[in-house]
């Protein structure tokens, strides 16, 4: 059997993708890539029977190590987005050098690769590393990822923040996004482990089943909070005055902002159905989803 390696396993998508493949294949078949063996995370998924193996982005000899004897890569985009250049770099070139047979990339759905592009510095550490995987000549399957619908709760706040201000306040315009739950991407990819000699060499586009902006996530938790919960898109200036006057770190703000922009542009109003194919479903409704957060 083919052994598969998982990166990004003590994080959220990683970890979930692992033990969603496990439902499918045994244990043994799977290996987990963590930057530290004794971190509670790793020990909870040692404990759960898969092989840990010991690996950093950012250290070519630790991954040249951590891939020995892996035919399947699963290679979870790094998270710190300054480092992603030289980190997916690394990656890719171990990976060859590593003669790996297969590399699953999440990358990210986009419409505008321009440099003016308000989310250009996410997309264009995406659109190079695909380019060095498709150059490696390595059998590849890239996942355009749209967005998770974890950051709905993650721009909002929790329930009583929300309760406490009864507004989203984002500069999102009417820009609508087809969030995908992270459960779904997990199980789309768990299925493409199963089976992925139909993936070979494919990017995918993996879109949630409804488009969805902010103002009708506000109409959604006015129902299910049931409270009035009042939508405002600001102007950009004003966003990052008012986010800042509550103390908010700088880089925290850049980042609501740029996503925002990104949303208002259309970046994440895709449709396709790749992922409704791999999953043999719609995706989560965000309906259900908001509910199972905030009821």
């Amino acid at each position: 059997m083919a052994k598969i390696l998982i990166t990004g396993a003590t994080g959220g998508l990683g970890g979930t993708t692992a033990r969603s493949l496990k439902e499918k294949k045994t244990s043994s078949d799977i290996a987990v890539l963590v930057r530290d063996k004794e971190s509670d995370k790793a020990q909870a998924l040692a404990r759960e029977g898969f092989e840990l193996r010991l690996g950093d982005y950012d250290n070519p000899d630790s991954l040249a190590e951590a891939f020995k004897g892996i035919d399947i890569l699963y290679f979870v985009s790094a998270s710190d987005i300054g480092k992603r250049m030289p980190q997916h770099k690394n990656v890719v070139e171990t990976a060859k050098a590593s003669n790996i047979k297969h590399i699953l990339y999440t990358s990210t759905v986009r419409k505008d690769e321009s440099s003016e592009a308000p989310l250009h510095l996410v997309v264009d550490a995406h659109v190079k590393t695909e380019e060095w995987i498709k150059e490696s000549g390595l059998t590849y399957t890239i996942l355009r990822h749209n967005l998770y619908a974890e950051v709905i709760p993650m721009f909002l706040g929790e329930k009583e923040q929300l309760l406490q201000s009864k507004t989203i306040y984002l500069p999102t315009g009417s820009g609508k996004t087809s969030f995908v739950p992270r459960e779904d991407f997990a199980e789309a990819e768990a299925n493409i482990f199963a089976n992925p000699a139909p993936y070979e060499n494919k990017i995918l586009e993996f879109n949630g089943s409804e488009q969805i902006s902010f103002e009708e996530v506000a109409k959604i938790l006015t129902k299910t909070l049931s409270e009035p919960i009042e939508y405002v898109s600001p102007e950009v200036d004003e966003f990052k005055q008012t986010m800042a006057s509550y103390q908010l770190p700088e880089d925290i703000i850049e980042m609501l902002t740029m996503f925002s922009l990104g949303i208002a542009d259309g970046e994440f109003n895709q449709k396709s159905d790749d992922l409704e194919s791999v999953l043999g479903r719609k995706t989560k409704s965000i309906t259900d989803f908001l509910k199972a957060v905030y009821a």
